[in-house]
């Protein structure tokens, strides 16, 4: 029989965002996986820099593509691992943003 009790680091059991991004940090350890992380999030800028300059909403669209795309091809393909917003999608999305950020700060390493 498989154990069914949630551990400190299953996603689900986090109650805030600041207990749940050292567990997000954790899941972006490939340096590969971070840098298109911070790729897709810089193109989702500029993807939301176009959509507001023109007013195409095809550009949400590129958008969402390119954060999600490369995120995703960091994880499957470098990190092996699946992405948290599989299970916390609100706080991948928040951490994603906050490791952006924690990157130009210099805080997180690419």
């Amino acid at each position: 029989m498989q154990n069914t009790a949630t551990t400190p680091t299953d996603p689900k059991v986090f109650k805030s965002f600041s207990e749940f991004y050292p567990f997000y940090l954790t899941e972006h350890s490939n340096q590969t996986c971070r840098r298109l992380h911070f790729a897709g999030s810089s193109l989702t800028l500029v993807c939301i820099a176009m959509l507001l300059a023109t007013g195409k909403p095809q550009y949400l669209l590129y958008g969402l593509l390119c954060g999600y795309g490369f995120a995703w091809v960091g994880h499957f393909g470098f990190e092996k691992n699946k992405p948290a917003s599989f299970k916390r999608p609100l706080y991948s999305f928040m951490g994603d943003w906050a490791m952006y950020k924690d990157i130009w700060l210099a805080k997180v390493k690419i």
